[in-house]
């Protein structure tokens, strides 16, 4: 019995070997190599999963990928147009070259014949990118929208969870979700037993975040450093569908305000500053010491028929948190009728230095104006970047910072201009922001088959305490917490 489990073992590594060609005669050319993701000369951190890609060139049955480091090298050969890494090897061996430039070579059997292609790096980085994502998954249109999850995605490797899943919640929209600053998350459910879902120090809470002197519900949000407050817009929103372009849907504002929620007290601090009925006030953000609130701001126009006069500014005013009081003055850091385009969506990193937002032509929907682009702004020389290494000729929008604010996420269609996909970005010591890479999948095909858009990742450093059983149970038997 020992000598035939023996045999069986030694007939599979042949066969295994058999079926996986290894370079012969191998020629070098220059054609160009086309791979999918385009993982060429990017920087990633040390803690990212395997990098798998496959080669979109014609004609391509078997593919020899050597990574080598300073000391150590990967290797992968296998039949078809894929190069697929182990976890268990590409985990110590990336993480031991953290600081290191590694160089990918690429051999591919075409038509009969090994071709080798011209190498490119990996820049691999000390700086840790945060080990998690979310992003809600939704078809990237606005017929269908009763069939969304919100998941959260390890960056280490590819195990991904469900954290909310509108079919255990009648079908309600799910829309906006946000991290705070630690462990904190919310996320609006829409609908008669809906509210905002309010996580805080591992406790879910369902809150009704609006009074009676509130044009709507709180819509677009961000939490105070401290984790007490979160200042909203209240936006009552208008879709409208283009009949030219690439501007296929449109959504604008009629009335829009600015409210800071206190979740201790359950009371709103409003400001008549921030609720001026000539002018739209929307996507607040704190800044990282949580004196300041940046905003856009746009003075109402006649809509929609001149929703490409709508352009928005990039404001701040002062928040007083023990005071509980808004500023008096508000200060304007980009001028949109100077500038000629519309901020969307400011966010401050975590340390303080820099404000990424979104400028696009006009209005406040930048995921279908296909001119969006991503700026920095650095907050101590007032410099902005326009990062022309990050934006691509496609929409660049929804974005987020890692924790020590040398990453960013955001949400990109590069490609085929209807998919939003997941990239990050590096900004290191000297501001200098670097080539962005696509969130791994363990089957680099993956976002081909994919028919869903990955919508508004945020990063954090630690997985949320809940799941979409959790939600289940707050958005079936708890009653929503009014606010005063």
């Amino acid at each position: 019995m020992r000598v035939f489990n023996i045999t069986i073992f030694f007939c599979a590594l042949v066969i295994i070997q058999a079926c996986t060609p290894s370079p012969k005669n191998v020629r070098l050319t220059n054609d160009l190599l086309v791979i999918y993701p385009e993982y060429k000369d990017v920087t990633i951190p040390f803690n990212v999963a395997p990098l798998n890609f496959l080669i979109r060139n014609e004609g391509v049955d078997a593919v020899s990928v050597e990574v080598k480091g300073v000391s150590t090298c990967l290797q992968v050969n296998a039949k078809g147009n894929k190069a697929v890494f182990s976890q268990k090897d590409w985990t110590p061996f990336i993480a031991k070259e953290r600081g290191h430039k590694l160089v990918i070579k690429v051999i591919a059997h075409i038509n009969g014949e090994w071709l080798q292609y011209r190498s490119f790096t990996w820049q691999v980085v000390a700086d840790r990118l945060d080990a998690y994502v979310s992003y809600r998954l939704i078809e990237p249109g606005y017929e269908v929208w009763n069939k969304l999850q919100l998941r959260e995605r390890c960056i280490e490797n590819f195990d991904e969870r469900v954290l909310a899943d509108n079919s255990q919640t009648n079908g309600q929209c799910m829309n906006c979700h946000i991290h705070g600053k630690g462990n904190s998350s919310m996320f609006h459910i829409r609908g008669s037993k809906g509210g905002t879902l309010l996580n805080r120090h591992g406790k879910l809470r369902k809150l009704m975040l609006k009074t009676s002197q509130m044009n709507s519900a709180a819509v677009y949000g961000d939490f105070h450093p401290d984790g007490r407050y979160a200042v909203f817009s209240t936006n009552t929103i208008i879709p409208a569908l283009h009949a030219q372009g690439n501007h296929r849907l449109e959504v604008y504002d009629t009335v829009s305000d600015l409210v800071i929620a206190d979740f201790d007290r359950n009371k709103m601090i409003t400001s008549p500053l921030l609720a001026d009925s000539l002018t739209l006030e929307t996507f607040p953000t704190f800044s990282a010491d949580g004196k300041w609130v940046f905003y856009c701001s746009a003075p109402l126009v006649d809509l929609p028929s001149n929703i490409n006069e709508l352009r928005y500014s990039l404001c701040r005013v002062a928040f007083e948190a023990e005071q509980q009081k808004w500023g008096s003055r508000v200060d304007t850091l980009w001028n949109a009728r100077l500038m000629q385009g519309s901020v969307c969506h400011p966010k401050a990193s975590p340390d303080g230095r820099y404000l990424l937002f979104t400028v696009s032509r006009y209005g406040t929907f930048p995921i279908w104006h296909r001119e969006t682009d991503l700026q920095l702004l650095d907050l101590l020389t007032g410099k902005i970047d326009k990062l022309e290494r990050v934006n691509s000729n496609r929409s660049e929008t929804y974005h987020s910072w890692s924790s020590n604010s040398r990453w960013f996420a955001f949400a990109s269609k590069r490609g085929d201009g209807q998919y939003g996909r997941v990239y990050f970005a590096y900004v290191d010591e000297m501001g200098q922001v670097h080539k962005p890479f696509v969130l791994p999948q363990k089957d680099p095909e993956m976002d081909d088959l994919n028919l869903k858009s990955y919508n508004i990742p945020d990063l954090s450093a630690m997985p949320m305490p809940f799941d979409s059983h959790d939600v289940k149970r707050v958005y079936d038997e708890v009653v929503a917490e009014k606010f005063k």
